[in-house]
């Protein structure tokens, strides 16, 4: 019973052992986001975790996906994905979970052809996807992404 009542102790922050205090919750808007007058906010970040909003192939401060089908928003979408890391001095190294929708799943090579090329092979996300249909301004892809904002995951 003694060592019950400790461990209960422990864990609300009595007996000697301090709570541990929350981080605040961080929302991260680019000024091009702002400008369109988005929603959203391009990622938010709560204890530990960067939860970047889907993005689709319109280049930054754009209202329309980037010509060249899905290919070329796939890189878009990789790169819009890369500019909110590097705004918190992240990597795609820190990304640890991946959410796919695309509109056309026979199209689902040309994807994984573009999206492994920005992860290093053995640090690939794990990932869930599915078909979508009427994605945000006619995108063929959506790509919403978790990241690791813990000591050593900025690089």
């Amino acid at each position: 019973m003694r060592m019950f009542k400790g461990a209960l102790a422990a864990l609300v922050g009595f007996g000697g052992v301090a709570a541990a205090e929350a981080a605040p919750t961080v929302y991260q808007t680019s000024p091009e986001t702002r400008a369109l007058n988005r929603p959203f906010s391009d990622a938010v970040e709560v204890g530990g975790v960067l939860y970047i909003s889907g993005q689709i192939g319109a280049a930054p401060g754009v209202d329309h996906v980037v010509a060249g089908g899905l290919p070329a928003e796939t890189r878009q979408v990789m790169d819009n994905i890369g500019a909110v890391l590097k705004r918190r001095g992240l990597t795609y190294d820190a990304v640890f979970k991946c959410t796919v929708m695309i509109a056309d799943m026979t199209q689902w090579g040309a994807f994984n052809s573009v999206y492994v090329t920005y992860f290093k092979p053995d640090r690939l996300p794990a990932r869930s996807a599915f078909g979508a249909n009427g994605l945000a301004k006619g995108a063929a892809v959506e790509l919403e992404c978790w990241a690791n904002t813990a000591d050593g995951a900025a690089k």
